[in-house]
């Protein structure tokens, strides 16, 4: 078989609303932001990544923006398409006389339907994928954060990234109950652009709004180490001119309040459903927090408070995910039982 090994290469790839991060050769390679730009008259692809991102919002006419996913699944079935295939060809720029099939493992929300499992799939199978495996996220996160899965013992994954935040508790190789919410960070920046409209009366766009979430965002009005102030740039909407003005991370901890609350419900709620046996090892274990959420100043705190268990915040919530599916495909026997087809 060694001889065929550079016909084969295999992926691990992070599919996300927000990022797609791609494993290869046990290397995070690709960590780009999910996006691309088409040239509206020849339908090219124009750029891929943060490239694209860069361009995101700041488009003429010529030129459109697609984030090809929408709530941790794919919308623009086209668009994932070249999206997967321009993120591929960032791995290995070298030419070769043959072109290596990929085996692939990609993550999915555990809470997707068959229709868009199926199109996961197709958009891989186009991207020149030989084989398609897919994990659901929360098993992906536990075992890229160290968790032992098959042993049977509870452990409870929150996943809080840009589409979805999955909440599941995970024993034996598989998810024993689960809650998947459409609250997460998109929402997170969504509620910052309002918050910023309605208090301020400053119009501001996607990117600031996520600029916001990421320098003073938190969950708690009260923080230990409370971020400095951030100077936010758009435009005033009773005059229409530019203009800028200060936020702090207790504001922004407003306006993420409820946002924020229905996540606690969600954790509450998976809590409620899981049996009990394994409600017992939850208490003793806590709850492991991964994904770009759980970077949210005081979510840890707020979560603790409301459900008086222990919160780990994963070392690098954002790559949890891709290094679980990492290391799936490196052992594709080993994990057989938590990957579908």
């Amino acid at each position: 078989m060694g001889f065929f090994n550079f016909l084969t290469s295999d992926i691990a790839i992070d599919l996300g609303t927000a990022n797609t991060l791609i494993i290869h050769n046990d290397k995070i390679v690709v960590d780009e932001p999910s996006i691309i730009a088409k040239d509206r008259t020849t339908n090219k692809v124009i750029a891929v990544g943060r490239q694209a991102q860069q361009m995101h919002e700041k488009t003429h006419d010529n030129i459109k923006t697609i984030r090809p996913l929408k709530d941790g699944v794919i919308a623009d079935f086209h668009a994932a398409e070249e999206m997967i295939k321009g993120l591929i060809k960032m791995i290995d720029t070298r030419t070769r006389l043959f072109q290596p099939s990929h085996r692939m493992v990609i993550c999915i929300p555990s809470g997707i339907t068959e229709v868009e499992k199926r199109a996961v799939r197709d958009s891989a199978e186009h991207a020149g994928a030989k084989e398609v495996w897919m994990i659901q996220e929360p098993m992906a996160a536990a075992i890229g954060i160290g968790i032992d899965v098959e042993q049977p013992v509870g452990s409870m994954i929150i996943d809080i990234g840009g589409g979805t935040t999955e909440i599941a508790v995970i024993a034996l190789s598989g998810i024993v109950c689960d809650q998947s919410i459409k609250t997460a960070g998109d929402v997170f920046n969504q509620d910052i652009l309002d918050y910023m409209r309605r208090q301020h009366n400053l119009l501001i766009g996607e990117r600031s709004a996520e600029r916001i979430k990421i320098e003073v965002g938190a969950a708690l009005t009260e923080l230990e180490q409370t971020p400095p102030d951030f100077e936010v740039r758009g435009r005033d909407l009773m005059t229409g001119i530019p203009k800028v003005i200060k936020v702090t991370s207790s504001e922004i901890a407003i306006a993420l309040d409820k946002s924020v609350a229905k996540i606690e419900e969600a954790v509450l709620k998976a809590l409620e459903i899981s049996p009990p046996e394994l409600s017992a090892d939850i208490y003793e274990n806590g709850i492991h927090l991964t994904g770009g959420g759980a970077l949210l100043r005081g979510l840890d705190k707020r979560l603790a408070a409301k459900t008086k268990l222990p919160i780990h915040i994963a070392e690098d919530p954002l790559r949890a995910v891709v290094r679980g599916t990492g290391a799936a495909i490196k052992n594709i026997p080993a994990f057989r039982s938590v990957l579908l087809t």
